[in-house]
Parts: structure tokens; sequence; C-alpha cells
């Protein structure tokens, strides 16, 4: 066995830092954009007159930093490289993701709304998956481009881990002609519509509620006639790019699938795993950077005359919390290596229950670390002019999206069990 990080990683990590160092620390200095990271980051971020949306000039900020990455080379790293990436692994991804939200807030990683120079794009491997050659050419480097952005709509106002119960309905209707679906509807939480050319829209086609077949992916354009945002949801982390929306008779063409017929519910697993683990990486970094901070705060204040850091109140709180951190690190690592080295579709069928353990741990675990590292500081602590509210705020989200937290304990315990995995059949009647 060998836990030694590729120097082949450790040189590109390298590289990353440098381009940091040389293109976006300046880009994050200038113009006063460090407003939206300082204590101002919440009201400099959110325009609370149009709804709660993002800035327009806090998106832009974002969208200059990916593009100075990807002519680096750098934004793109998980993609294909015959659309323009590296081929980033998954291991490699735990890697870079953990130790670049290990630095703090800055403009180089900021997960509030999934924003890094070196992208996660889910998206792509759904397409690349489950796409048509045009779907693939239009949406895979479509969404490079920027004209394209898909956002994904499964959940519902009265449906969400329970997705096989959704009320959402399509059904076959020609038109001029041309076979296509007639859809209606509600979704909810369905993140970046405000900007999306399209949504992928899961809607029940066949079958009866509870059923895992009979649900299909539609692709429908945005804006269309009958979908409408009814309201943008605010949030305990804001801004708010989550509205509320419904679907009344949106119609679109046979061709607007994507995957199959009835198994859209496949194509939704495929898109969590690479998530889950590439979350779990960034919550992890986000943990190790609010127990850090602690120590040094801990060493460096005196109260009585003496290092805070000699009470063991404030030790031992953070040698658990560090403990964690080093085991999940290990398990994320060993699972991002695991899925590298087996084919995408195996990962539902053998080691799913180990990326749900990695996800929900580590989301719990960055919780505890930044409600440690408030206590730790004090009233500083939890001020604004420190970053451990925004990364409470941030990661607290991620115990629910994502699939709650315990509906992937549910999935760890059916592994665990023999209900599901390689385990089935072998244990009980």
């Amino acid at each position: 066995m060998d836990f030694t990080i590729p120097q082949a990683l450790e040189d590109y990590y390298a590289e990353l830092v440098q381009f940091i160092a040389d293109e976006i620390t300046p880009l994050e200095q200038q113009d006063d954009n460090i407003r939206f990271f300082d204590h101002r980051r919440e009201w400099a971020r959110t325009n609370f007159e149009t709804g709660g949306l993002p800035r327009e000039e806090w998106e832009e900020l974002l969208w200059e930093a990916k593009r100075r990455a990807d002519k680096a080379g750098h934004w793109r790293f998980t993609a294909p490289k015959k659309y323009g990436g590296k081929d980033g692994s998954n291991l490699w991804m735990a890697v870079i993701r953990d130790r670049f939200a290990q630095r703090g807030l800055g403009l180089h990683n900021d997960l509030q709304n999934e924003h890094s120079i070196v992208g996660n794009f889910p998206f792509v491997e759904m397409f690349e998956q489950w796409g048509t050659e045009e779907q693939k050419q239009e949406f895979i480097l479509g969404g490079f481009e920027g004209t394209r952005r898909v956002a994904f709509g499964l959940t519902e106002p009265h449906h969400g881990s329970d997705a096989t119960h959704m009320e959402t309905r399509a059904v076959r209707e020609t038109r001029d002609g041309v076979d296509g679906w007639l859809i209606n509807g509600e979704k909810m939480w369905i993140t970046g519509m405000h900007v999306a050319t399209h949504c992928a829209m899961f809607c029940r086609t066949s079958g009866k509620d509870g059923d895992a077949s009979g649900i299909t992916c539609l692709l429908v354009p945005n804006p269309t006639p009958g979908l409408e945002i009814e309201e943008w949801m605010w949030t305990f982390n804001m801004p708010t790019d989550h509205p509320r929306l419904s679907v009344t008779n949106v119609w679109v063409p046979e061709s607007a699938i994507l995957g199959v017929e009835g198994r859209g519910l496949a194509l939704a697993q495929s898109f969590v795993h690479q998530n889950r683990i590439r979350q779990a990486a960034s919550s992890l970094g986000a943990a190790t950077y609010c127990v850090n901070e602690s120590v040094k705060y801990a060493r460096q204040r005196k109260p009585f005359g003496e290092e805070l850091a000699k009470n063991q109140a404030i030790q031992f709180p953070l040698v658990e919390l560090a403990t964690q951190c080093e085991m999940l690190r290990l398990l994320i690592y060993k699972t991002a290596w695991e899925m590298d080295n087996m084919p995408h579709e195996e990962i539902e069928r053998t080691i799913s229950d180990k990326v749900s353990m990695c996800n929900y741990w580590a989301n719990r675990l960055v919780c505890e670390a930044a409600d440690r590292a408030m206590q730790v500081h004090g009233g500083i602590g939890y001020s604004r002019h420190k970053p451990f509210e925004h990364i409470y705020r941030h990661h607290r989200r991620y115990r629910i999206t994502e699939g709650a937290e315990e509906i992937q304990m549910r999935k760890v315990a059916a592994y665990l069990f023999g209900y599901l995995g390689p385990k089935r059949g072998t244990m009980g009647e």
C-alpha cells in the first residue's frame, strides 16, 4: 500500500498555487473586489431589491476568474481531453478541492455557488454517458463557451428525497407532425434558473408513484411559454438563485429527451456521485481550515495573561475535530481512487455507500468545526469579520442537498445489512 500523493499531482498543485498568486489574487484585490470576501460579502453579493438574486458584478467577477483559469488550461481539468480538458481524476480533484478549501475564502474557490478555478462539471459526465452526439456538442461545448447552462430540475415543493413520487407529468403529444411531450407540474430549489438556458426536468412519463422506472429527463429551454418563476426562495445562505417554478402545458419535441425514456433516475444517480465526493473533499478542507485557524488564535490570544491554548477545554474539542479530519481524509482519498479504478456505472453497485459515508460525515464535520471556531474566537468569531459564519451557513445546506444525510445514511445501512450492494442476498433470509 502506498499513501503518497503522486508527484505529478504535487507538481500540478504547485502550478495552481502559482497561477492563483499571479492571476487570481491580483483580480481579487483590484477595484475593491475584496468586498465580496470580507465582512461585506453577503451584502456585496446579494441584490436584495431583485428577489435576493446574485448581483451581476459578483457573477461577472466569477466568470472573469473562470475565463482566466480556462485560458491557463485549469478550469476544464476534469473534462475529457476531446472537450479541452485534462481527463482529471476523482482522486486529483479530491486533493485539489480539499487543499483549495484549506486556503479559506477567496476567488480561487468560493463554493457558495460552486465556483472554482478548477471546475466541477457533473453535467459533462451526464451528457457524455447519456446524451446524443448532437446534445454533447451543444451542451458540453456550449457549457464551456457559456452559451448553454443547464439547471437540474428534480426536486418539487412536495417531493424532495421521495423523488419517485414526483407529481410533474409529461404525456405524449404531437404538434405539427412532430412527436413530443406536454409537461405540467411544479419544481423547487432549481439552482441557477436566473441564468440557465435549459432545465433538465425530470417528469413521470409512465408507471405509478413510487416506481423507480418511468421517470424521464427532458431538456426544457428557458425561457419558454408556460415555464414561470413563481418566487425566489430566500435561504440561510444568501444570495439566492433557488426558485419555485411552475410548468403549465410546456411542450418539447422528442429530441429533448436526455438519456433513455423512463430511466431518468439512473441518469440522476450519475450526477450525484461525482458531486458528493468532491463536495466531501471541500467540506473536509473547510473543516481543516476552521481547526487550523482556531489553533493559531488560541496560541495568540492571552486572557488572564496565559495562552488560551493551554486550557484543555480549548484543546480537546479541537483535537477531536483534527482527528476526524485526518481519518476522513483517508476515506475520501481512498474512495475517490476506487471511483477512478472502476467503470462509471459500477460505482452505484459497488461503493455508493462509501461515497455517502464521505459526504454526510464531511458535511456534518465542517458544521461542527465552524461552530467550534466561532466559540474559540469568541465575539470576533461570531462576527462577519471572520469567515466562520459564512462557512457554516454555506456548508449547512449540504446536509440537505445532494441527498439529505438521513437518505445517505439509509444508503449506507442498505449496503451494511445486505439489502443492496455486494452483500445483497448473502445476509438474513
